[in-house]
């Protein structure tokens, strides 16, 4: 092992039940600095709030959706072409790519977590919904382009008014040849009261490297724990895996459009005994820069595995499930569940902490806590059963699963797999089929039934490549941890501090079929660190950041997000 020194919308008749949740409330217009004749807050003090006037972070979005419309009218324009009778004499013109324009970076950070006022899925209407100790924070950061130049980028609440700029952007990147400084702009533990967006905008033809965490922490009430969230980029098509709505259980999806088109919302429900026909599943309207919250109990009842298939049609959406869980009067837990890899005949996780195989076996064999040991959530969506292949890569090679490693995943359902009986460590789980499907790992912490504990969903990731941008929250322990399949894969992390200044990058060689972790340092000389840049070479490799919080069984584990792609080229043919 590899070790550095510490170096919502109106609800139609008939839909599905949509949480109460309890916000706080939030004047119209400017903030209240800005009634003050001054800008918005600019510091770690500062808070995300609503209002009502279109802005830039909107207008990103909006530039998203309209490259998409140009390039898809631009293809229905050539295949139109392509099918007209062609004329006598005519002649085509070969193919040429034809530049897209780079649209922003835009990302969705979901709001803190919060207990229901009432619901039919029977939440007490008595609890509170916010804990004396608990605080939302956003944590950032975002790449200049080759030269030093920041693109334009802040944090802006849902429906775009800014909360706070990042980088003021404006500047054109040198032209000269050979290596170019970098710098970062870095926003150092935000607190935020709502969901918020990460917005950088394109610079020179190329999609800007940004990423934000969203990280919540209780010390006390039914919410205690840790959980965290990547800010997601907004989609059409999303899939979240790792719901419960058995007794104790609180899942409630929230759905945010950050966007300035309505979309219109249709979920697919998959269950241990195949696929749920939910009443009011269907034709959800989430209006532009609001969050809709649905309990997913109200659904699907009574499912110890649950997973979402999210589908929108208009406006992009941001899409997390919140989810708690209460064994009794004890807290088992709180998390954020994220949209992970869509299907594929391979998904691999990392950042798996797994305890001592003892304690798990006593406390889940307790009553009421089954769900408290490390499991694999399989769902596939089609129409065959999935024969899948299970490979747990430890920090000193491949472990064996006490069960096998090879188990038969029914079509149209999920299945769970235990993946306790190993040693304990730090842990990669790498799953292969013959056909496609979607997974994620659960992640626990506490071995003792009478004191509190926690849990986190790791969705599948992303194979590393060059530049990933890894916001790391302050706060307790962290680590990055990388998992090679096969052969070897060299990795470099380079530290942002919250000063903007990219460090020296350090270098991880990992052979293939292991876990290496990385503990990494909370400041560099006088400075926070607040994100890192990493990039891998060689095999495939995959990434996460592992949260913890030393003398307490908080747990939260995030798999990195895609690098930044450059400028994409589509072919258009012409003729006459």
């Amino acid at each position: 092992m590899h070790k550095d020194a510490p170096d919502s919308g109106t609800t139609p008749p008939g839909t599905a039940p949509v949480a109460a949740i309890r916000e706080p409330a939030v004047p119209a217009g400017r903030s209240a600095g800005a009634a003050a004749g001054e800008p918005a807050a600019s510091g770690a003090s500062g808070r995300v709030r609503a209002a009502t006037r279109k802005t830039p972070a909107r207008e990103m979005l909006a530039g998203v959706v309209s490259a998409v419309a140009i390039v898809a009218a631009a293809g229905g324009i050539v295949a139109a072409a392509g099918l007209a009778p062609q004329p006598a004499g005519s002649r085509g013109i070969p193919a040429t790519p034809a530049s897209v324009p780079a649209g922003a970076s835009i990302g969705v950070c979901p709001g803190p977590a919060r207990l229901l006022e009432g619901t039919e899925a029977g939440t007490d209407p008595q609890f509170s919904p916010v804990s004396a100790t608990a605080r939302s924070v956003v944590t950032s950061a975002v790449l200049s382009a080759a030269g030093g130049v920041l693109p334009a980028s802040r944090l802006s609440a849902l429906n775009g008014t800014p909360a706070v700029e990042i980088a003021k952007g404006g500047g054109q990147p040198a032209q000269e040849a050979g290596p170019q400084e970098l710098k970062a702009g870095a926003l150092n533990g935000h607190s935020v009261d709502g969901a918020a967006v990460l917005g950088a905008e394109a610079l020179a033809g190329q999609k800007p490297s940004a990423a934000g965490v969203m990280k919540y922490t209780a010390t006390d009430g039914d919410l205690q724990g840790s959980a965290a969230a990547n800010c997601t980029p907004p989609a059409n098509d999303l899939w979240l895996a790792g719901a419960s709505t058995t007794v104790g259980r609180t899942s409630v999806l929230v759905l945010s459009n950050a966007s300035s088109t309505p979309a219109t919302v249709s979920l697919e429900l998959f269950g241990s005994k195949g696929q749920i026909q939910a009443p009011g599943s269907r034709g959800l309207l989430v209006a532009p820069g609001t969050t809709r919250s649905i309990v997913l109990a109200g659904l699907a009842p009574g499912e110890a595995q649950l997973s979402v298939h999210v589908r929108s049609a208009g406006g992009p959406v941001g899409a997390a499930i919140q989810q708690s869980v209460l064994r009794g009067l004890t807290p088992g837990g709180v998390d954020f569940i994220v949209p992970g890899a869509a299907p594929a005949a391979r998904q691999v996780m990392t950042g798996l902490d797994i305890q001592d195989a003892n304690g798990i076996a006593a406390v889940t064999g307790k009553d009421g806590f089954k769900d408290a040991g490390p499991a694999l959530a399989i769902t596939v969506p089609g129409p065959s059963d999935a024969v899948v292949e299970v490979k747990l890569f430890g920090p000193d090679g491949q472990k064996a699963l006490p069960g096998g490693g090879v188990v038969t995943a029914k079509a149209g359902a999920v299945t769970e797999i235990s993946l306790a009986g190993v040693p304990a460590g730090h842990y990669t789980v790498s799953t292969s089929s013959d056909v496609s499907f979607v997974a994620a790992a659960r992640v626990t912490r506490g071995v003792n039934s009478e004191q509190a504990s926690d849990v986190a969903w790791a969705a599948s990731g992303v194979r590393l490549g060059s530049q990933h941008v890894v916001a790391v929250p302050q706060g307790g322990e962290r680590t990055l941890v990388f998992g090679v399949l096969e052969n070897r894969a060299t990795i470099s992390y380079a530290p942002i501090t919250a000063d903007g200044r990219i460090g020296a990058a350090a270098t991880a060689d990992v052979a293939g079929g292991t876990t290496t972790s990385i503990t990494l340092p909370p400041k560099v000389g006088e400075s926070d660190v607040v994100a890192y840049v990493v990039s891998a070479s060689g095999d495939a490799a995959y990434g996460a950041l592992l949260l913890q919080q030393e003398g307490r069984e908080d747990i939260s584990t995030l798999a990195f997000m895609p690098a930044a792609s450059g400028q994409e080229k589509v072919a258009v043919a012409l003729g006459y």
